[in-house]
């Protein structure tokens, strides 16, 4: 009963944020979506994770542990994956990134944050930060067939993982009246990354349901599992192994549908798989978190 109730603590105000902003769009009133995603992934969720790496108290050999298990959870996610829209003969620029990349930023960072504190906080940005940069590049080259990297150097939130880690590694913090005002403008993130992904969820238009069913809970168990035994065999500390567990198994992000719609892939297949995986989250994420506290 203790853990059912700390588990309901750390996913409610995740899930209640992501209804305020659901419910608000059903009643008509006006969200300025590309407004408040450009002010949070350029302005704050940038604040959050410069400040956040500054102030870690995660050592640096954790910090590459943390990493490299990462990106073998994503290769190993890529390889299944991919063979299964192979085998299955699906369309590739429209499947394959959706199911490799979670929502680890609306999702991720408020959990690992409830969850684990700011330590999984810096552990969750880890994650985040190699997500980001992955997703700008491989992702939207499966998507369209071209790569990014003019736009992942572009990217506020890659110059200010790199900075971070400058000044993480360097053991440098800036004035105190600047990494307050940068902790502030930070903490706008989380609330309004989840309200967003509200909004975002209450106006797609998705279509068959089936196959989207199907696919989100091959992305679940594929993701978890993969996660899981990745964390193992690094060994991971627990609040990194749950972090790595919580972030790899978010699911499909609201940018995988906005890329389709850019790049011609077929959007309202992804928009079914936003939603369907997303509302499947409301039931797993906590009995994973259960799993991994």
């Amino acid at each position: 009963m203790t853990l059912a109730l700390t588990v309901l603590e750390i996913v409610a105000p995740v899930f209640l944020l992501a209804g305020i902003g659901f419910t608000w769009v059903k009643l008509g009133f006006e969200y300025r979506i590309q407004f408040v995603t450009r002010l949070a992934m350029t302005l704050a969720v940038p604040c959050l994770i410069f400040v956040s790496l500054m102030q870690t108290k995660m050592d640096p050999s954790a910090i590459t542990q943390l990493s490299l298990a990462t990106l073998v959870a994503y290769a190993g996610v890529t390889l299944l994956t991919w063979g299964t829209i192979l085998a299955l003969r699906l369309d590739r620029s429209t499947y394959l990134a959706p199911l490799i990349f979670g929502n680890t930023g609306n999702l991720g960072l408020p959990l690992a944050l409830f969850a684990f504190g700011d330590v999984g906080l810096s552990n969750a940005i880890v994650v985040f930060a190699i997500m980001a940069v992955g997703s700008f590049t491989f992702g939207i080259w499966l998507v369209s067939g071209r790569g990014a990297l003019g736009k992942v150097v572009s990217e506020p939130m890659v110059g200010a993982t790199l900075l971070g880690a400058v000044f993480l590694w360097m053991g440098w913090q800036t004035p105190l009246f600047l990494t307050n005002t940068l902790s502030l403008i930070g903490q706008m993130a989380i609330p309004l990354m989840l309200i967003t992904l509200g909004v975002a969820v209450a106006r797609l238009t998705p279509q068959s349901f089936l196959r989207a069913i199907a696919l989100s809970l091959f992305k679940l168990v594929v993701c978890t599992g993969v996660a899981w035994f990745t964390g193992l065999f690094f060994d991971l500390e627990p609040v990194a192994f749950g972090v790595l567990v919580l972030q790899i198994a978010t699911p499909v992000a609201v940018t995988s549908y906005l890329l389709a719609e850019k790049y011609g892939a077929d959007a309202d297949a992804v928009a079914g798989l936003v939603v369907v995986s997303t509302v499947m989250s409301v039931g797993a994420l906590p009995l994973i978190l259960a799993l991994v506290l």
